[in-house]
């Protein structure tokens, strides 16, 4: 069956945790470009880099997905992710701190998220797979990229 066949993820981390994104929605990664400061944008907007002419949106995924900075190195790469926002593609650029590997997960080896004791919003892990000797938190590009997401504003 289709379903059954494995997609390649991305693999990254950002501080103590490991995350993967689906390779199809990831176009490139690059060290960090100097960012350009957008005013009055939520908190977890970092400004835009210029990506061959055009403006493209930095996300803090830290920010975003409520991680401590505590223990935080500087992020060291841009994952560009490619959204298509009413009709039209749109390149957004993901702060990582290390950007691992592409491995490939079978659909059934993907576990529903926990209902506790996971280190981000529950809203933006599609769920749990095994790779090597640990997990990674499979994020949904869907929710974590969406407009409403991109423009929601921090809660103090």
């Amino acid at each position: 069956m289709a379903d059954d066949i494995p997609k390649q993820y991305l693999t990254f981390r950002l501080g103590n945790e490991c995350f993967a994104l689906e390779s199809l929605v990831v176009s490139e990664v690059l060290d960090v470009l100097p960012i350009t400061w957008v005013p009055l944008a939520p908190g977890h907007l970092r400004g835009v880099v210029n990506l061959r002419g055009n403006a493209a949106t930095v996300v803090d995924l830290r920010s975003k997905l409520e991680l401590t900075d505590a223990d935080a190195g500087e992020a060291s790469c841009l994952v560009i992710v490619e959204r298509d926002f009413d009709g039209e593609t749109i390149a957004v650029a993901a702060l990582a701190d290390d950007v691992y590997e592409v491995v490939e997960i079978a659909p059934a080896d993907i576990a529903p998220p926990p209902d506790m004791g996971l280190a981000v919003p529950p809203r933006f892990v599609k769920g749990l797979a095994k790779v090597g000797g640990g997990f990674v938190m499979v994020l949904d590009p869907d929710r974590l990229f969406s407009l409403e997401e991109l423009a929601a504003h921090q809660r103090p």
